[in-house]
């Protein structure tokens, strides 16, 4: 395999299950039909760990599919919520906040007889 075969092969990929293939991991269905997004950017964040991509598609292709098959572990083994693979599930629980009504009372003119 070339170089260019493989940029060509990894353009036309585009679901999970096409990665899972392409890289020849075996998957159960289950387990990407709810964590498909998720595997893919684990994926990606791993890919983007890598300081230097090794010479030869053939090298590339072995690291890929380590990488794309530790992905998968992952929500084998966990669930999105506890990978936390998106930024959504970083962010804090919403605060709430509690006004007595007789501060916002107290700012109504007409209100001091209610």
């Amino acid at each position: 395999m070339t170089d260019d075969d493989f940029e060509s092969d990894l353009e036309k990929l585009s679901s999970a299950e096409d990665f899972l293939e392409y890289f020849k991991i075996e998957y159960d269905p289950k387990v990407v039909q709810v964590n498909r997004l998720h595997i893919l950017q684990r994926f990606h964040d791993y890919l983007a760990d890598v300081d230097e991509q090794p010479d030869g598609a053939d090298a590339r292709w072995a690291l890929h599919a380590d990488l794309l098959g530790a992905a998968y572990l992952d929500f084998v083994t966990s669930d999105a919520k506890t990978e936390k693979v998106f930024r959504v599930f970083h962010m804090h629980e919403p605060k709430i906040a509690s006004v007595p009504l007789s501060d916002l009372l107290g700012q109504i003119p007409h209100a001091a007889g209610v």
